[in-house]
Parts: C-alpha cells; sequence; structure tokens
C-alpha cells in the first residue's frame, strides 16, 4: 500500500532527511520518501494503519514540533 500526504510547515530541508531517517526505522514502513521542495511525504508498507500513522506523527513532532499531515 502506497499513501502520500501533503506535509504542513515543513521549512528545512534538514528536517525533511532527520523526518524520513526516523519515519524509516518504524516497524510496518518498507519505505518513506519526503520533499521538501513538493512538501510531500510517501509512505509505503503492507497496511497503513490508524496507530502506524499515529507513530509517523510523533517521530514529526520530534524534529519539528510545526510541522502537520
Amino acid at each position: 500500500m502506497k499513501r502520500t500526504y501533503t506535509l504542513i510547515d515543513l521549512d528545512c530541508a534538514t528536517c525533511a532527511a532527520l523526518m524520513e531517517e526516523s519515519i524509516r526505522k518504524i516497524e510496518g514502513i518498507d519505505s518513506v520518501s519526503i520533499s521538501f521542495m513538493t512538501s510531500r511525504m510517501v509512505i509505503e508498507g503492507p497496511d497503513i494503519t490508524a496507530s502506524l500513522l499515529n507513530e509517523v506523527r510523533k517521530r514529526i513532532k520530534k524534529v519539528n514540533p510545526d510541522t502537520t499531515f
């Protein structure tokens, strides 16, 4: 399953790279790609559940508390 999300208030390329690195470590995520230029995040995994997305949100907030999706 592949899902695309728009990240709101993503303000630096370094933050995007740090988010990507952290999200990649979540069990159940096969791949993640975050583009600073387009503010898009693409997540791939067998089953993208609400609890998985909550963990993604937590990791994004750790890097930049203002960024949401």
